[in-house]
């Protein structure tokens, strides 16, 4: 009985292992149907990269961590709170009510003052990963609100990707539940933002970044690309 049982997870492993395989290599497929040259390749720098690394270079210019001490330092909390409004308005990231309900949170400044805080220590506090996160969860989830909730994974996960791509990532909930099931990865999502999900986030990334080695990702932001193509529908055959 117990060979019977050790066989048949055996079993169930080489069936796994190869759907994953049949997956990645599929997702490998499309994303080079789109950009024979992987990341290196000028459509893919003009339709996704340049934007997102161009971001990342205007937040490492004006709201550095020295920078982002010092403000704070000073009280400047909305100013703080509008350059990374600004930032981030330059994208395509965030959905237009996701956009005006942070514009709402921090009119305050009781509300810019707790996101230039909580930012900050999301990004450069003490602790582990797990702290700071819930930290930050815990931010945004006391924000003001008018019409719009501002605890969405997107709003939750753009800031990190945008100061840090070689860390953090940005999460696009339907987007990347199709590529990680497309993919053959089991991304454990749920809709409240938490760890848990982030964690499993991280993991599909470091998968991602280990498969998609040959194509040298520099970052979180390629590997983010990687799985838009997938799961988008713009990127539909």
């Amino acid at each position: 009985m117990l060979t019977d049982l050790k066989a048949q997870r055996e079993a169930l492993t080489r069936r796994a292992g190869a759907q994953t395989l049949a997956g990645a290599t599929r997702c490998r497929r499309k994303f080079l149907r789109f950009f024979p040259d992987g990341f290196h390749d000028d459509t893919y720098i003009d339709w996704e990269d340049g934007y997102k690394w161009a971001a990342h270079e205007q937040w490492s210019e004006v709201l550095n961590q020295p920078t982002h001490r010092e403000l704070i330092k000073k009280g400047k909390f909305a100013e703080i709170a509008l350059l990374a409004v600004r930032i981030e308005s330059r994208t395509n990231l965030l959905f237009s009510f996701e956009k005006m309900a942070l514009r709402d949170a921090v009119k305050s400044r009781e509300g810019a003052r707790s996101f230039a805080e909580g930012l900050y220590d999301f990004l450069y506090g003490a602790g582990d990963a797990r702290k700071k996160f819930q930290r930050w969860y815990n931010v945004l989830a006391s924000l003001p609100r008018k019409q719009t909730r501002v605890l969405t994974w997107p709003l939750i996960t753009v800031f990190g990707f945008i100061a840090q791509p070689e860390t953090h990532i940005f999460l696009k909930p339907n987007v990347t539940r199709i590529a990680s099931h497309e993919y053959g990865f089991p991304f454990r999502y749920i809709s409240q933002p938490s760890w848990e999900t982030y964690a499993s986030l991280l993991e599909f990334a470091a998968a991602l970044r280990r498969d998609l080695g040959d194509l040298h990702p520099k970052d979180m932001i390629d590997i983010q690309s990687f799985i838009w193509v997938q799961g988008s529908d713009e990127y539909e055959e």
